[in-house]
């Protein structure tokens, strides 16, 4: 569904070269996520900014996985990481990505191109507090790959995430 965003075809972004984003307009709740740093398609001073709703009117993807952090696998819902980056024109090979509390961690773009790195913005089918790790939470489908099963990947996983640097 396309709300009140148009569709603008971007072309030559190395993530997806031929696909769609949607424009970026200003923010009309409360900035969740800001991305920075590599990016051609911002809305605000060189920012790209989102609110909740924005990410909600992007593709959504789900998938139900364990992680060291709960009991008992659980499903989360939100835009793909790499859905994300090709809506910003993302230009760069790393991410930093920052956490309310200012943790931060590195992240290769390639793992948003090799893996269905989520945007989670739902735990269970609801919306996720701070309290519980939310509002967004940087997630990989630890069980449908083996190979993320590792300290490395739990890692990359950033609950609280308020920020993406493109470097």
């Amino acid at each position: 569904m396309v709300s009140r965003r148009s569709l603008v075809a971007l072309s030559s972004l190395p993530l997806m070269p031929h696909a769609t984003a949607l424009a970026l307009e200003a923010p009309v709740g409360d900035v969740v996520l800001t991305v920075t740093g590599k990016v051609s398609t911002t809305n605000r001073n060189g920012r790209a900014l989102f609110d909740m709703a924005m990410l909600e009117h992007m593709p959504q993807a789900s998938y139900t996985t364990r992680t060291p952090w709960y009991v008992g696998p659980r499903r989360f819902t939100g835009p793909l990481l790499r859905d994300v980056l090709q809506a910003v024109g993302a230009q760069g090979r790393q991410l930093r990505a920052t956490a309310l509390n200012d943790y931060h961690v590195e992240i290769p773009v390639e793992d948003a191109r090799r893996w269905d790195v989520i945007v989670a913005r739902l735990l269970d089918g609801k919306p996720m507090t701070v309290r519980d790790k939310g509002p967004l939470f940087v997630m990989y489908p630890f069980d449908e790959h083996g190979a993320l099963r590792s300290p490395l990947y739990f890692s990359r996983c950033t609950w609280q995430l308020t920020s993406i640097e493109v470097m």
